[in-house]
């Protein structure tokens, strides 16, 4: 008979919650495992394990060095997005993936693949113990309702392997040593996943409103819904997807932000606001030290990684709006800034939400901020004054503030810095350092509008897809509503509403869009100050303003780098992994 001890999976299952109830469960101490689920209350702690599970390992981080492995792996592949850094080579392992570089032992690939297993073990286990119901009992409201939430969190897992490693294994129980999981069909695997979302949905919960958080933080009919239709998408089902979409929308459970709020959807001010279909819920226990979970629940790397390169700037202009430096890794091509522009103009609630030109980071503009005048008081302090004091000439030639004269300015980036997935100050644990607190947004209402209208363009219905995009334009405060849609237009509106949000690439493989990734490592520039670094010899200018500039960096030249037809379609299975398991066939290409 196998034994498990429990107290290390109920320690860490209290430090999440779908609810507030939750949060005060009782540990059970070490319990073997055929003593311990006996009762509704224990189907309610397995699943609290699971949420928390899904967190951990689906969200943020479990084991390895790569934090939050599946938000970059989704994204870094992108035409949308440098990995950049502090120079040619720092953090070498996110510009692999970034220019297509990358290989079988690649650490993002690897955490993120392995990272999802794990959750579905902790899904797993509590379908395994209550798909039955209870001993001696049978099956309850509550056993019932727990195993489908487990179900959902399990076809969503499975849903995004298949999306991006195309044949995984499809694991429906917990593994033993000797189990040896096979590739299972992309297509087969999907459809799994869609019909598993919809035998759920008869014990699931629903949103009360779009008003009720705990319905975004759990599991609920309108998730499953809409993992069912993202699947059918993804078969290019559009009538299935259309179908299960309409309920999401039919249920007037969810609704968008307004304009004003927008950024508010990737802050903790949005934390579980009117427009998540669900997210993963962060909840900081004070009784745990930051190495005892709190960080490995937290996005607590994507705040070092993505937030800016504050050490290569003279005055650091995000300050007060974020109050932690970062490593800079997030760049925004030129390419990508001047096509938001193009197509919301630069007022929009969406752009500014999205990214900040140089100027107005470095001018004040995004918000004030203090810089040292150079002058002391009649007590030796330091004198600083705010930037908005300088005037239009004193902006462009002030050596108090702007990109110091480093040799590589800000490397991976263009005139424009990213803002979406920088951390605020409001969202860190404590100001100024480097634990974020906010929730991981795993869907919005936006997507679910987004994939159907574009399931309706599919199906000749642009007018109705129209309704939903005009809705999403409306709101995102852009100068571009559109008179006619087709699918061009529903590939631009996903790119710039869902940027950074984990869509982008696999939307490229799904249409087949790769002109900008097959030039990936190529194009990558950094930026200079005139006042500290004046154009040199060589120099191969991309963009020149007043006072700033960017060049292609020549060293990211004359390297073995862009997307490969037939390979980076999907990413390679671990050789870790393939050396375990003789069973599983490794992905064409590698």
């Amino acid at each position: 008979m196998n034994k498990i001890l429990l107290s290390s999976v109920l320690a860490s299952a209290v430090l999440f919650s779908a609810c507030e109830d939750n949060l005060d469960i009782e540990q059970k101490g070490v319990t073997e495992i055929d003593n311990f689920y006996q009762t509704d209350n224990d189907a309610e702690q397995a699943l609290v394990a699971a949420y928390q599970g899904f967190l951990q390992n689906s969200c943020s981080y479990q084991g390895g060095s790569i934090y939050c492995p599946s938000y970059l792996v989704f994204n870094l592949c992108g035409d949308d997005v440098f990995a950049a850094g502090s120079n040619l080579g720092d953090n070498d392992y996110i510009a692999a993936m970034n220019e297509f570089r990358y290989n079988t032992d690649n650490s993002v690939v690897q955490n993120a693949y392995k990272n999802y297993y794990y959750a579905l073990r902790d899904a797993n286990f509590v379908i395994d113990k209550f798909k039955d119901g209870l001993p001696n009992v049978g099956h309850t409201a509550t056993t019932q309702r727990v195993v489908a939430e487990a179900r959902v969190l399990r076809a969503y897992i499975h849903m995004m392997l298949a999306i991006g490693w195309k044949n995984p294994p499809k694991v429906d129980h917990v593994l033993t040593l000797k189990d040896m999981p096979q590739n299972c069909d992309q297509e087969e695997l999907l459809k799994w996943c869609a019909a598993e979302c919809e035998a759920a949905v008869p014990y699931l919960d629903e949103r009360k409103a779009p008003t009720d958080k705990e319905g975004a933080a759990k599991v609920t009919k309108g998730l499953a819904w809409s993992i069912e239709g993202k699947c059918y998408l993804f078969l290019k089902d559009y009538e299935n997807c259309k179908t299960a979409l309409k309920k999401v929308i039919d249920s007037k459970k969810y609704e968008l932000v307004p304009g004003t709020r927008f950024a508010d959807n990737f802050h903790v001010e949005g934390d579980l606001n009117e427009e998540k279909i669900f997210e993963a819920n962060f909840h900081q226990n004070p009784n745990v030290g930051d190495w005892g979970g709190n960080i490995q629940r937290s996005t607590w790397m994507q705040v070092n990684l993505w937030n800016w390169r504050t050490d290569h700037m003279k005055a650091a202009p995000n300050a007060t709006y974020v109050t932690v430096d970062g490593w800079g890794g997030c760049g925004v091509p030129m390419a990508f800034a001047k096509e938001f522009i193009d197509n919301d103009g630069l007022d929009s609630y969406r752009l500014k939400a999205s990214i900040v030109s140089v100027e107005d980071a470095f001018f004040g503009k995004l918000i004030d901020y203090d810089y040292d005048t150079g002058k002391k008081d009649a007590k030796n302090k330091p004198i600083t004054a705010k930037v908005s004091t300088l005037s239009e000439s004193e902006l462009n030639t002030s050596n108090f503030i702007g990109i110091n004269n480093t040799s590589d300015g800000l490397y991976g980036q263009s005139l424009y810095l990213p803002l979406k997935p920088l951390a605020k100050s409001t969202d860190l644990f404590n100001p100024g350092n480097n634990k974020r607190n906010n929730n991981y947004v795993v869907m919005r209402y936006a997507e679910v509008l987004l994939m159907y209208a574009e399931a309706c363009v599919m199906t000749n219905k642009a007018d109705e897809a129209k309704t939903y995009v005009n809705m999403i334009q409306t709101r995102a405060g852009s100068k571009t509503i559109s008179d006619n849609v087709d699918l061009d237009v529903i590939k631009k509106e996903k790119k710039l509403e869902l940027w950074l949000e984990g869509n982008r690439w696999p939307d490229m493989v799904r249409w087949g869009d790769f002109a900008l990734a097959q030039k990936a490592g190529t194009e990558v520039t950094k930026v200079f100050d005139k006042v500290f670094r004046k154009v040199e010899p060589g120099d191969q200018i991309a963009e020149e303003h007043d006072r700033f500039y960017s060049i292609y960096a020549p060293e990211a030249k004359g390297r073995a780098t862009g997307f490969q037809s037939g390979k980076h379609e999907y990413f390679p299975f671990p050789q870790s992994v393939i050396s375990l398991n003789p069973d599983l066939q490794q992905n064409t290409g590698w």
